[in-house]
């Protein structure tokens, strides 16, 4: 079916829009935005940038999605927003294209729900089945794996990453790298655990849940040096994948600080 377009709403010229895509009333649709199947704008949507949206998502009043980055050195130049299918996008949220600083684009995956008034910045890479609790915040050039859950007003530092299956609680403040299945809370955020809710909501198997708690303990021990620790870590849980993620997580960028637990 074509496209079902509101009469107060505008679609310029050179938008792409997919089959049965809904329009409501009041939105905005820029020239260079693609809509892809079953894209629903509830109402009072503003589209913009190069920016591609993925099939049956839905966005809600006074999104604002494909805005230029809130970057001094941007200078209007063609950056992307992609954003996956199967997201649910609340009222008022803001997500911004890339710069030609950074890579270029932002990209969003697959079957997120993004609460009211989250924001995600210039340059970002948001993964898979993601939550971001209201304002949920990421500055620009964070990576944020899939299964991801922020908590309401929490916030990322830019060019921090946090791992696959990581909570990160509400108000946190985020300004080191956050290791796949952790939880971590505060201001600023301290490593406080392992989200052994997530793990278990996510269907993970006891035996694996009992090796990364044992892997974890082992790894933020007081005895030795920090280096040897994942080392031994690496070397007693090699067969175990999920223990490894954490493992070439932190060996994946050793110039960014890692989020620790509190000092006794």
């Amino acid at each position: 079916m074509p496209a079902n377009i509101h009469p107060t709403a505008i679609v310029h010229d050179g938008a792409t829009l997919g089959a049965d895509v809904e329009i409501g009333p009041y939105s905005i649709v820029g020239p260079k935005v693609t809509l892809g199947d079953g894209v629903r704008l509830i109402s009072h949507v503003v589209l913009d940038g190069l920016t591609s949206i993925g099939e049956s998502t839905t966005i809600y009043p006074f999104a604002m999605l494909g805005g230029p980055p809130q970057h001094l050195g941007h200078k209007g130049e063609d950056t992307r927003l992609i954003i996956g299918k199967r997201n649910i996008i609340r009222e008022h949220c803001n997500f911004h294209t890339g710069t030609v600083m950074g890579r270029g684009e932002t990209v969003i995956g697959d079957d997120g729900l993004f609460m009211a008034s989250s924001h995600i910045a210039h340059d970002c890479i948001v993964g898979n089945k993601v939550v971001f609790a209201n304002s949920g915040t990421i500055g620009g050039h964070v990576q944020v794996g899939d299964f991801v859950f922020m908590g309401g007003l929490a916030a990322a530092h830019q060019y921090t990453r946090i791992g696959r299956y990581a909570f990160v609680g509400g108000l946190a403040a985020v300004t080191r790298d956050v290791i796949p299945y952790a939880s971590v809370w505060g201001n600023h955020a301290r490593l406080e655990g392992l989200n052994l809710v997530g793990l278990r909501r996510r269907g993970a198997a006891r035996e694996t849940i009992a090796h990364l708690r044992s892997a974890y303990r082992l790894l933020f021990a007081e005895e030795g040096t920090f280096q040897e620790r994942l080392d031994e870590v690496a070397t007693d849980y090699a067969q175990w994948p999920e223990v490894m993620e954490i493992v070439d997580f932190i060996r994946a960028d050793a110039n960014r600080p890692l989020c620790m637990p509190s000092p006794e």
